[in-house]
């Protein structure tokens, strides 16, 4: 018990260290040292204020791009490394001022009213061409248009059309564009037979994939391309329609309407581009009487070598293969371009057989279904 209690009064009392006497324990812990203002200390203080790296700023919110204020474009060559590069960026940027101060004075003349009415309308195409002129080479605006061509829709539609309607495996196993091709056609025909005749119908762009009449179709179409890439590069042109069909197989083959190797692109390339003398001349659609509708689908496709031309001997229309003839050639299905219609029989596809192909029609349908009481009919209705 007395052992306990001298433990409880031992632990009630302050805490010492052995080594110290308890007076000297009981003083008071001095107060901090208040810190010095000498020169030295502020300066080391300052000094290292300036070794703290600045904390970075951050948007707080992601900044707002427009057509009015596009995202910028970034170089893919630093200033300074490659001379070449920047002094081509610099003639660019000349030409481009040059063109857009003939391009100001035009209008102004437009405006003042010296150009006569009837050069008035040849001038604002001049203007327009003037003006696409300007900023076509500008790496910048080639870069907002491929942009835009991959991600506003049209590239979409054109992919979702060829898969949709099994363009893709039929002909080519696979296909990646990389560049946009457009087609133009002249317009319907007007509903009045008289008008058919005396209307000046104008060309239409044409969307992937929509049904044309024959009619349309009886001259080659437009072909508008969008490259981007500046380098001269060789492709081979061709339409083909894959729903031909085939009498002895029993199934269908592919026919060649329109062939054309080695045509030369870049983003500087003339549209419409001058297809005059074409390899293979073009074929209007003719889909048979009977048949279901047909698919014409246009292809750009890459060769192997940019610069070297490639030799294509005569070529049989009918069971025109795609995937032999791409194999023998070196052609590549990937950085191409294409697009396509369907079409339907009508009189001009039978005009066409008749005064382009100068071959009989043919005709196609179903076998007709058995009558089961055939037999049955032929005999009387009453025993004699």
């Amino acid at each position: 018990m007395f052992a306990a209690l001298r433990r409880l009064r031992t632990l009630n009392g302050p805490l010492i260290r052995f080594n110290t006497t308890a007076a000297a324990a009981q003083q008071p812990t001095p107060p901090p040292a208040a810190p010095s203002s000498s020169p030295s200390d502020a300066d080391a203080t300052a000094s290292a204020k300036k070794r703290r790296r600045p904390r970075k700023k951050y948007a707080r919110q992601r900044p707002s791009i427009t057509l009015e204020r596009p995202r910028d474009w970034c170089r893919p060559v630093a200033p300074g490394v490659l001379p070449a590069y920047d002094e081509a960026l610099r003639y660019i940027a000349v030409d481009s001022r040059s063109i857009k101060h003939e391009a100001q004075a035009l209008a102004a003349t437009l405006d003042g009213g010296s150009v006569p009415a009837d050069e008035a309308q040849d001038a604002r195409a001049r203007l327009e061409t003037l003006e696409i002129m300007s900023e076509v080479n500008l790496p910048w605006v080639r870069h907002l248009v491929e942009k835009r061509w991959r991600e506003d829709g049209a590239l979409d539609l054109l992919m979702e059309r060829i898969h949709q309607m099994n363009v893709v495996p039929d002909l080519i196993p696979d296909l990646r564009p990389g560049f946009d091709l457009r087609i133009t056609f002249p317009e319907p025909p007007p509903e009045s037979v008289y008008l058919r005749t005396r209307v000046k119908r104008r060309y239409v762009a044409i969307e992937p994939g929509i049904f044309l009449h024959n009619e349309q179709t009886k001259k080659a179409p437009r072909l508008y391309t969008t490259v981007f890439h500046t380098d001269e590069r060789l492709y081979t042109m061709m339409l083909v329609d894959p729903d031909v069909p085939d009498e002895e197989t029993r199934s269908f083959t592919t026919y060649l309407h329109w062939l054309h190797p080695n045509i030369s692109l870049s983003s500087g390339a003339p549209t419409p581009l001058p297809l005059t003398a074409t390899h293979t001349p073009y074929v209007p659609p003719h889909p048979a009487q009977g048949t279901p509708y047909h698919r014409y689908v246009l292809l750009f496709l890459p060769q192997a070598s940019p610069t070297e031309r490639i030799r294509v001997p005569q070529l049989e229309r009918r069971g025109f293969n795609v995937r032999e003839f791409a194999q023998t050639h070196g052609l590549q299905l990937e950085g191409g371009a294409a697009h396509m219609w369907r079409a339907v029989w009508d009189e001009e596809a039978a005009r066409v057989w008749d005064q382009v192909l100068k071959v009989p029609q043919p005709r196609f349908g179903h076998l007709p279904r058995p009558d089961p009481y055939a037999e049955v009919k032929s005999k009387g209705k009453y025993i004699a």
